[in-house]
């Protein structure tokens, strides 16, 4: 697509500073790093990158604790490093998106600290302030996302904060107009310096329930499951996805609109996930929207096929998702899934065969074109809150984080040339470097190049409907049709051999994996095997 309908059916590159590439030689990514590999990202084929978060920040949740939205943090540059990384990716075809953290700022930030200083001052209802109970108790039962109550004292206030994740992100209140003005002029800011896009973090947080009620507990069912943090025992319905959420993301998309910018939103909502990802991603709200269902362990033809078709019976076909199957929060798919498939090349090629056939926008994260593994790290390479809380039940999300490596033999795999970096290069993932693959057929790199040219010339993968079609247990089949051009696409997640019966004649066309055939009226898959075919 073209024009203002680019991210219709885009594939987005997820680039997670810090490790993508250092330039400066202290250990951590930056921005010049990633201008220097904007190349690998362009030669993949990909049409836009999503930046993770490089504002200024006390880095206690690596960024997503900002103390302040209109500027760069030094470890990653400068505005003008910035400006130049614009510069390169537009000469390069490709859009830039960024990330927007309305939700919170860091306890550092200079609205908070004005904030928090009495009751009487001007940010004073900035952010969520609350009265203790009269025994000096918290206000309500409201958890926080990283464990334990949401809710953290002021001595100076005398009153508790609201945060959602940790005590250094308190919580925004958007019940205040000039919160909401704020926000958007933050956003104005990096649209004036030539965006083209936003990832909307935590997009269903901005908003709590003013009378500060207190949340029922889940069902008894998933309460027998257990859960390691106490979040999970509540049904969420006063601490974020407040209705009023809605109409304000009709004021953010007037504000794109007036630059052509686009954005999608990061949908965290538990069972209601993809309720409430259609109703963002439809009228006139967000873009694109995505939910945490296809991040998980869950690998099935059902449920890929149930997600998806959830998804447009929430929105009646009118909204429009982004789907990703990894990305810096959760365990890389290829660690995930590798219950299903001892052949690590062939399982990432099979997910990647299967993501850009969905219907939607794609997000791709970083490394995911090499196959890359969760990396196994030690409890002393830790960064990550979450790992340093609930290790070793959670490992946190350092595994996901580590820098991408670019030439095997290279100190850090060529990431950096400082003697320690702020995660370790492990060996599985040097071996699956950049330069080990480039070039070479039959590589997981080889197939993301040729998958992706595939992909552009196909208006039916890019923009097209999709309508399933019934099978074995073990098998996913869909037809993806746009403007009389139909492709149907075929997967086997099962173990072994498998087959369907067709109705009418096809003939493969495009990347495949596995063993595939047609004959006698039947497609025959063997396990763990995927494709593609044109009527």
């Amino acid at each position: 697509m073209s024009g203002s309908d680019w991210w219709r059916g885009a594939v987005i590159y997820q680039i997670y500073p810090r490790s993508f590439q250092d330039t400066s030689g202290n250990g951590i990514g930056d921005l010049p790093g990633i201008t220097r590999r904007l190349g690998h990202v362009a030669g993949l084929g990909v049409d836009a990158i999503w930046i993770s978060p490089f504002f200024p920040s006390p880095m206690a949740d690596m960024g997503y604790d900002i103390s302040e939205q209109c500027a760069v943090d030094p470890v990653f540059g400068t505005l003008e490093d910035f400006d130049a990384l614009i510069v390169e990716a537009h000469r390069l075809g490709l859009k830039v998106t960024i990330d927007q953290v309305y939700s919170h700022t860091s306890d550092q930030h200079r609205w908070f600290e004005e904030s928090r200083a009495d009751r009487d001052n001007e940010k004073a209802d900035w952010y969520v302030w609350a009265d203790p109970k009269p025994d000096g108790s918290i206000p309500n039962n409201w958890q926080s996302v990283f464990g334990g109550t949401a809710w953290t004292w002021d001595p100076g206030r005398r009153q508790y904060y609201f945060h959602n994740f940790l005590p250094c992100q308190p919580q925004m209140n958007f019940h205040n107009e000039a919160v909401a003005r704020a926000m958007l002029e933050t956003t104005r800011f990096w649209l004036e310096r030539g965006v083209d896009g936003f990832r909307m973090d935590s997009v269903n947080y901005h908003f709590h329930d003013p009378q500060l009620r207190d949340n029922p507990p889940i069902g008894d069912a998933e309460r027998e499951m257990g859960h390691e943090n106490t979040y999970g025992y509540q049904a969420h319905i006063y601490d974020k996805s407040r209705p009023e959420n809605l109409p304000f993301l009709e004021r953010f998309r007037e504000l794109l609109d007036e630059y052509g910018a686009v954005a999608v939103g990061e949908v965290g909502d538990g069972s209601r996930s993809l309720e409430t990802m259609a109703a963002y991603a439809s009228g006139r709200r967000l873009h694109m929207a995505y939910s945490f269902e296809l991040l998980t362990s869950k690998f099935s033809a059902g449920h890929f096929r149930q997600a998806v078709e959830a998804f447009d019976a929430a929105c009646e076909g009118k909204g429009w998702p982004a789907w990703a199957f990894s990305n810096h929060d959760v365990a890389r798919h290829a660690t995930r899934w590798a219950d299903h498939c001892e052949d690590l090349d062939r399982l990432a090629k099979l997910s990647a065969l299967l993501l850009l056939s969905l219907k939607g926008s794609i997000c791709v994260y970083q490394g995911e074109e090499l196959g890359l593994p969760e990396a196994e790290l030690a409890y002393s390479d830790l960064t990550d809150p979450v790992g340093l809380k609930f290790w070793p039940s959670h490992k946190g999300r350092d595994g996901a984080r580590t820098p991408m490596p670019w030439e095997a033999n290279a100190l850090n795999a060529g990431f950096s040339e400082a003697e320690d970096t702020w995660l370790p290069v492990k060996p599985p993932h040097a071996t699956r470097a950049v330069d080990t693959q480039d070039g070479v057929e039959g590589s997981v790199l080889e197939f993301y190049r040729d998958l992706l040219a595939f992909r552009q010339g196909e208006p039916a993968l890019r923009v097209g409907e999709v309508e399933f079609v019934d099978g074995p247990d073990g098998i996913l089949a869909f037809w993806r049709g746009s403007g009389g051009e139909r492709r149907l696409c075929v997967f086997n997640l099962g173990q072994s051999e498998d087959r369907m019966s067709l109705a009418h004649e096809v003939r493969p066309v495009g990347p495949s994996v596995g063993e595939v055939r047609v004959e006698a009226g039947a497609l025959v898959l063997g396990g763990m095997s995927g494709a593609m075919f044109a009527p």
